[in-house]
């Protein structure tokens, strides 16, 4: 049932967490029994695997397993998480629920019913389910979003997509008709929020749509007369398929909830949500050198590259407006570098403008970035493994487990 499937066992009770590894071995699972939090938290962040799931004590005798959902979340995002708890815990574990860990299962429990929690949270795995699309980036966040792309492509239904400005809901959108069965027929995208004519537009799509796919973009900004006309034609069995997406924000969800009961019932049915790139640092890496390449083609004088502290600034930076606003930085961050070499000022000129001593990084703080890329490299080099990276590094294991937990790495 667990064949092929790597799990991570958090638990310090020798009875509990050896009733569990048994169980998941003769199912088949590779398990890795941690039980500390501290060792926990490194095996975890630079496993020498992909690790598919994690299943936690809440209380370990180091710390619990909140913090330690809480420090990998800072830096990627962990596999699902199915908490073990007591009866005095529970409201714990649905605050970890809330922080977006998997599930919870209070002790005692029968075997039969946490396997069954096990399969519910396992995600598939993208080799089960078609190729990479490529679409968002290679974190498991991105990945799982995917997942969820080639699934409703493979269906008529509608699919809502939710995501803040600038995730790429209209390419997810368009992911869905190329890779669907209507793929020759037309992909008619009317975006609501932007459109001067909206019931115009709405009126043609409907009209010219065919066979095809209808994306509304921003439905939340339908008028009561606009949602009206849709749910007749919604009624009417149309041949083609629709598509709808709208913002994350508390002002889209407030004009959500004036979008009818019965048309949110029909386009709610499968929900596509898009994590925002401040949750997806190496996403927002890997979209940086996957412009670069095309814009750099069209540089008058073309650049020899991206260097290391400019990816380690992509990487620290909440990216409010997501890959929209990566795109127009690094169009013009482009047009205005000066060296061979894109670099952190030419993305973010507004860190260069006050040049006050004040703004100054101190000897210590400069040292910490250096030390931190350094080590960034040499894992990146090493595929992972701590302790090749510490010989490429030439310091032993111990003092780098140490850097690495105070940068946070």
């Amino acid at each position: 049932m667990l064949k092929g499937r790597r799990i991570a066992l958090v638990e310090d009770d020798e009875i509990m967490g050896g009733s569990i590894y048994q169980r998941l071995k003769l199912e088949g699972a590779e398990v890795v029994w941690i039980k500390l939090a501290q060792r926990a938290l490194g095996a975890l962040r630079t496993p020498r695997a992909p690790i598919d799931l994690v299943v936690c004590d809440i209380h370990l005798p180091d710390g619990n397993g909140e913090e330690l959902f809480s420090a990998l979340c800072q830096t990627s995002s962990p596999p699902p998480f199915l908490f073990l708890t007591g009866q005095g815990s529970i409201d714990q574990a649905v605050r970890l629920l809330h922080r977006g860990a998997g599930d919870y299962i209070t002790k005692p429990f029968d075997m039969t019913a946490f396997l069954n929690r096990l399969l519910i949270l396992l995600r598939p795995r993208l080799s089960e389910a078609g190729p990479i699309l490529e679409l968002l980036g290679p974190s498991q966040a991105a990945q799982a979003c995917e997942l969820l792309v080639l699934k409703a492509s493979g269906h008529d239904e509608p699919v809502l997509i939710r995501g803040a400005v600038g995730t790429g809901k209209a390419l997810i959108a368009k992911a869905i008709h190329t890779r669907s069965d209507r793929r020759s027929a037309p992909f008619v995208h009317i975006n609501l929020g932007r459109s001067a004519n909206a019931s115009d537009e709405l009126q043609h799509g409907l009209q010219n749509v065919g066979e095809g796919t209808l994306f509304l973009n921003g439905i939340s900004y339908l008028t009561a007369d606009d949602q009206s006309c849709l749910m007749r034609w919604l009624d009417g069995k149309p041949d083609c398929r629709m598509l709808a997406a709208c913002g994350s924000s508390e002002e889209d969800r407030l004009r959500a909830t004036q979008l009818r009961s019965d048309l949110l019932a029909q386009i709610g049915q499968n929900e596509i949500p898009i994590p925002p790139l401040r949750d997806r640092p190496d996403d927002a890496v890997w979209l940086l050198h996957r412009l670069f390449g095309p814009l750099n083609t069209r540089q008058p004088s073309q650049l020899r590259g991206i260097s290391e502290l400019t990816d380690q600034a992509v990487r620290d930076y909440d990216w409010p407006g997501n890959g929209r606003e990566l795109r127009a930085r690094l169009i013009q961050g482009m047009s205005r570098a000066t060296n061979d070499m894109l670099f952190p000022s030419d993305l973010f000129p507004e860190r260069i403008t006050d040049r006050d001593e004040s703004r100054m990084m101190s000897l210590s703080e400069a040292r910490e970035v250096a030390e931190r890329n350094q080590i960034i490299a040499a894992l990146e080099r090493a595929g992972g493994q701590v302790t090749k990276a510490a010989q490429l590094l030439r310091v032993s294991r111990t003092t780098l487990w140490e850097k690495m937990q105070r940068l946070g790495l």
